[in-house]
């Protein structure tokens, strides 16, 4: 009778651990299929494109970036920009360099903010006294700031808290900015 016993009870078991471990095997492969499209559908791209030309002068900018929704009202994002700006025969100036930022919408039509900026500087003054003069350096920009959003649109202003007026990147510490992402 024990051993019959023993038999059945190993048999439960058996069939438990089966039924048990497929539910299990199910359910990892079902969170990691999720996972994976879970997290693009989390994802945008976009950035910005500026372009001014003039009597002599040209500026063009291109900033691709990407950011991910953490949720409804949190983002983190990283991007690249350049930058070509230039006045015939008196100045031109590159710079390049990469970008993280943080958004927050505490309200649909609210964003607040926050991105580290490091750039490569290479302006190039032309005097017809001196000569060529060439000033090369690193800029480290720390913004904040805020914008209405309108969907996937947001327009504002962003303040550098780190400016310095003697390194020619931005001629102001509060500008504009526009934020398109898709």
């Amino acid at each position: 009778m024990k051993k019959n016993s023993a038999k059945i009870l190993t048999k439960k078991f058996s069939i438990l651990f089966l039924l048990f471990s497929n539910v299990v095997l199910y359910a990892q492969t079902n969170t990691s299929t999720r996972s994976k499209s879970d997290f693009w559908q989390h994802v945008q791209f976009g950035g910005g494109f500026g372009l001014s030309v003039g009597s002599g002068f040209t500026d063009v900018t291109v900033a691709p970036s990407g950011i991910y929704n953490l949720n409804r009202f949190i983002s983190l994002g990283a991007g690249l920009q350049g930058s070509i700006v230039s006045q015939k025969d008196l100045y031109s100036s590159a710079f390049y360099g990469v970008n993280v930022l943080t958004l927050f919408n505490p309200a649909e039509e609210v964003q607040i903010s926050l991105e580290v900026e490091q750039v490569r500087v290479n302006n190039t003054y032309r005097n017809p006294t001196k000569g060529t003069l060439k000033d090369n350096f690193w800029n480290t920009g720390l913004f904040v700031g805020a914008g209405y959003r309108m969907e996937n649109v947001t327009v504002g202003m962003r303040y550098n808290l780190l400016f310095k007026q003697d390194k020619n990147v931005y001629s102001d510490a509060l500008m504009p900015f526009i934020r398109v992402y898709f």
